[in-house]
């Protein structure tokens, strides 16, 4: 089979300005990601897709494939999935290159372990899923608030409160990995359908980079989880 992994970096962000290469540690926030899926033996292929030169070029240097992506879908309101079908067309339509399985990784999320993502497609394999996200365990009381009046979410609060370790199982997408056919992709125009997986991480490799404060937060669990691997 042929597995591509895309990770999508476009170059207009306008919270963190040139978030996707923007330093984390002493190295460009979308150098993790990439080096995550060069180092997936079940991948064959990692590619970027971008429309900013100064991303095409970092990714380049950590041994990515770009392809441009048009000005039309790097807008702030373009969807991931788009930006995925215009990679896969390019590489069927251009290079006559057959895409079996696509594995979106979003470089927001430079936490995984040494092996996250081959047993993540090793899930989906065994389950026989059609698409797979990430996510960790989710154990707090989520409340909604509509004209005033408080609802519980997912538990009753007129009943006696859970412990955290008694949650019923609950999962919080974290963002990191995603597995799809891409027919499916292409039919639903949906990282989710048809049968789904879910791959689970620890909490601890589940932060995101969608502030400035994040960069400190996921620099101190880089930190720490360097110092355990000593």
């Amino acid at each position: 089979m042929n597995i591509v992994a895309i990770i999508p970096a476009r170059g207009g962000s306008k919270r963190i300005p040139q978030k996707n290469i923007i330093s984390l540690a002493g190295k460009p926030l979308i150098a993790y990601t990439i080096e995550q899926a060069k180092l997936a033996e079940t991948v064959n292929r990692v590619i970027v897709s971008t429309d900013d030169q100064k991303i095409a070029i970092v990714a380049k240097q950590y041994g990515a494939e770009v392809i441009k992506r048009p000005e039309h879908l790097a807008e702030d309101t373009t969807g991931s999935e788009a930006v995925l079908i215009q990679a896969l067309d390019y590489l069927e339509h251009v290079e006559n290159y057959h895409t079996d399985i696509v594995i979106f990784l979003q470089c927001t999320s430079p936490l995984r372990k040494k092996g996250d993502i081959d047993k993540a497609i090793e899930k989906y394999l065994e389950q026989k899923a059609d698409s797979l996200f990430s996510a960790f365990r989710f154990n707090k009381y989520i409340w909604d608030i509509k004209d005033k009046v408080f609802t519980s979410i997912n538990f009753d609060y007129k009943k006696e409160r859970w412990r955290e370790q008694d949650f019923p199982v609950q999962y919080q997408e974290n963002g990191s990995i995603y597995i799809l056919k891409p027919d499916i992709l292409r039919k639903t125009h949906s990282r989710f359908g048809g049968k789904l997986a879910v791959y689970e991480m620890d909490y601890l490799y589940s932060f995101q980079v969608d502030m400035l404060e994040d960069l400190v937060l996921i620099e101190t669990v880089l930190k720490k989880l360097e110092g355990e691997n000593k």
